[in-house]
Formats: structure tokens, sequence, C-alpha cells
């Protein structure tokens, strides 16, 4: 089967190459043959809002309730967005405004607030109570931290004790935002409330771990992953960089998806061409005339051929230091979530992961993308996993 999938995608890859003028949007050479594909729900559109994060990993959360036997569901982005704004107040408070208050979070921000809050599907609780059908933060999260900032500095200036008021005061923006938190609702025919119905869900939330892969802590441990969105102080487990890839192949073997943090300003993401990769100048197998020409290039002409991306090609070889030194110094960070959810092979049969994103159904792969080994291996921050994916022998070094 394998041999049939890889012959496939050398014949797309000929086709594309004899009619050329007519390959898809985004193609441009890079044309892909799905190997694995995970049932998720429908791609979602966190629109004009900083959450991704949420909207990852509630997909990521939907296809484990369908993996394990339950109905397709639309689970409530800003029931979890709305009750993490107000928890993360509370501790920005208490912090004297020394914590990034802002819209982004992580993968444990999801299943930790189903477990303090429960969960409502999308239905009961769409939270769009300010004049759009799609989440705009443009206003909200700016109101929301000059309120904060305001009873902060009313506490820091007088030295008095704050107003019993506060909180009741925030919760009003929250309501007058996303609309009243409900304490029971109906669907389909029967009466729930938030933590039923997270209870009737067929997922267990302790089942889901975060892994990642740094030298700056021990591996097989936990620690708190030092990035700004990481209000919670929520842990990882360090694995080396190997094993954290093994187990997302091991995921996707097995029929699980993966929630992924990553970032995706790297030049070799494209948003036009739906695809992420780490291309490298493969100069020592150039002939004679093109090594010349390629050597007299400028910097920048040689950077504009490489992101030309234009074709599958060579990638970078990505090591544990290399990671390292782009999370010391800032070249990667905690930027963007999507869902793992299948793998693909390109013309040449190399391999890639497929993708689903939050931000509509979008061409060129509608809503999709594909993302090469080294990109991902380069530029993930975290990954949360069902534990029962991971392979037995990682699963003991990390206790568990």
């Amino acid at each position: 089967m394998k041999r049939l999938i890889v012959l496939a995608a050398a014949a797309l890859c000929m086709s594309a190459a004899a009619q050329a003028p007519e390959a898809p949007a985004g193609g441009d050479g890079y044309n892909f043959v799905d190997t694995k594909i995970i049932p998720t729900t429908p791609v979602k559109n966190q629109y004009r809002s900083g959450t991704c994060w949420c909207f990852s990993t509630l997909t990521f959360l939907e296809s484990e309730i369908m993996r394990n036997g339950g109905a397709p569901v639309h689970l409530s982005e800003m029931w979890i967005v709305r009750h993490s704004f107000k928890d993360k107040a509370v501790k920005y408070v208490r912090l004297h405004g020394h914590l990034n208050f802002a819209e982004g979070g992580a993968s444990h921000d999801v299943t930790e607030g189903i477990k303090a809050h429960g969960i409502v599907p999308f239905e009961a609780y769409p939270g769009l109570d300010y004049g759009t059908d799609k989440p705009d933060f443009h206003e909200i999260t700016p109101v929301l931290q000059a309120y904060l900032d305001a009873v902060i500095k009313s506490g820091d200036r007088s030295g008095r004790p704050l107003s019993t008021a506060w909180e009741r005061g925030f919760d009003a923006l929250l309501d007058t935002y996303f609309g009243p938190l409900p304490e029971t609702f109906e669907y389909e025919g029967r009466s729930y409330t938030p933590q039923s119905y997270a209870a009737s869900l067929p997922v267990d939330m302790d089942d889901y771990v975060d892994i990642s892969s740094f030298t700056h802590h021990p591996f097989y441990e936990t620690f708190i992953i030092e990035i700004p969105d990481n209000w919670m102080y929520g842990k990882v487990y360090n694995l080396p960089l190997d094993e954290m890839m093994e187990v997302i192949d091991s995921a996707l073997a097995g029929g699980y998806t993966v929630s992924w943090g990553t970032d995706v300003s790297e030049k070799g993401f494209s948003r036009t061409k739906g695809i992420g990769v780490m291309p490298e100048a493969a100069v020592e197998e150039m002939d004679g005339t093109e090594a010349e020409r390629w050597g007299k290039l400028t910097e920048k002409e040689k950077e504009d051929a490489l992101y030309k991306l234009d074709k599958p090609g060579r990638e970078v070889t990505v090591t544990q230091q290399m990671r390292q030194e782009a999370f010391d110094n800032y070249l990667t960070t905690d930027d963007h979530g999507m869902v793992i959810m299948g793998t693909a092979d390109d013309c040449n049969g190399t391999h890639y992961y497929k993708v689903q994103n939050s931000w509509d159904t979008v061409k060129p792969y509608d809503g999709f993308w594909y993302f090469s080994r080294p990109f991902v291996a380069y530029k993930t921050t975290s990954i949360m996993v069902n534990k029962k994916a991971i392979p037995a022998p990682i699963r003991k070094k990390l206790g568990l």
C-alpha cells in the first residue's frame, strides 16, 4: 500500500510538471497525496481574536470525542475564553499587573478550564454579544485590561484594600461582551448544567498531557514552559527531540490527533501556498555552472531564491541545539495553535503532516495546511496528546 501511495505521489508530480499552468492555487509544484486522515469537526474561524489555542484544542477534543464513539459536536470556544479571561484577571490583580493579560493561551487552559467550569455546546453559548457574527476582540481586550489596570492602580496608590466590587464589575463587562453564563441549558432534548454536560462526553481531561523538547530543563521531567501566554504556569513533559517526534508519529498512526503549539512567523510558512517548510540550498548537488551562479548571488538574492517555494526541495536537518537556540533567542515563540490530524506525501514522496487551522476554509486547501517534518521538529513549542497515544517505553520514562 505504501508503494502505491508513493507511486501516486510521483505520478501527481509528473502530472503537475506536464500541466503546470493548471496546477491548483497554492500548488506550484507542491502537490500532496494524503496518506492518513483522522476525522475532525469542520474548520472554524477565530477571525479577529488571538484565541487559536482555544479553537485548536477544542477541535482536538472534538476529534477525541468522535474517536471514542461520541457524536460530532461543536464545543463553545467563547465559554472557555470568557472563563479564561476571568481566571487570568484574578491572577493579574494578585500579581499587581505582572502577568501577560492578553488573548493568548495554551492547550492546558482548555482542559483545566473544562475541569473547573464544565463546557457547553456552541449553540448554548456563542459568546458574541457585541454586534458581530464572528469573534472580534479589537475592543474587548484593551477594555478589560484598562479596567484591571485601574483597579490595581487605585490599590497601589492609596494603600487601601481593594473594593469588594471589582470582580463583580469585571464579570459585568464579560457578561456584556460575551453574554451571561447559563447555569442550565437544553441540548438535543435534554437538560444539562455545564458540569453535567462535560461529564456526559466520552473524554477525560486527565487523559491529556503537554509535551515539549528543550535542553534547559532535564529530560523526562516536567517544567513550567517559559512562554508569555503560559499565564497558568502550566507544566509540560520534556522529551528529547527524536522522542517528541516519535510521540507525534505514534499518535497519528494510532488514530489520535495532536494539538500543536508552533510559530508560523518562519519565512518557510506561506499562507498563499498553504505550506510550512524549512528549505536549504543543496549547493553540493549543483553542477559547476549552477554552483558558480549561486556563489555570485547576494545574501538577499539567495534568500529570495530559497523561499520562492515553487517546488519541493531539500530541507534543513533540524537538531536539538537548533531548537534550543531558536527558543533562547526568541526566534521560536508561542505564536499559533493548530491540530495535526493526518499525514501526506509530496511529489517526491517526502513526508508531511496535514494540519487543521482555524482561519476559516481558505484556499488552497480549504483551511487545511501541510507542514514538513523539519518545520514541525524545529518550530514546535509544545504538543498536547492523549497519554494512551504515547509509545509505552516513552510513557514509562515519563512515569505515566
